[in-house]
């Protein structure tokens, strides 16, 4: 599904999708693969999400991310909001 496709989408499933999550049976989509070619002749294999796990997967970050951040170390940058790797050094 692209992008520009979801809204509609939503607006049709996400009442299943939502009991699905809330009853622990919903299944994410498959990863699409894509192999991105390497300056050095090699490949780099991407795992993409569908449009709809990827907006599942922020959502579920926005809610627990308060939870946890607060238990990570001031020194770990990799992956943490307002934290970037020129801080790190």
């Amino acid at each position: 599904m692209k992008i520009e496709d979801f809204n509609q989408f939503a607006v049709q499933h996400w009442q299943g999708i939502k009991s699905k999550i809330l009853e622990g049976s919903y299944q994410p989509l498959p990863v699409k693969r894509v192999r991105i070619p390497k300056p050095d002749g090699g490949e780099r294999l991407l795992g993409i999400p569908a449009v709809i796990d990827r907006m599942i997967q922020q959502a579920i970050s926005q809610v627990i991310s308060p939870y946890f951040e607060p238990e990570f170390s001031p020194h770990s940058y990799g992956y943490r909001p307002g934290k970037r790797a020129s801080q790190a050094v």
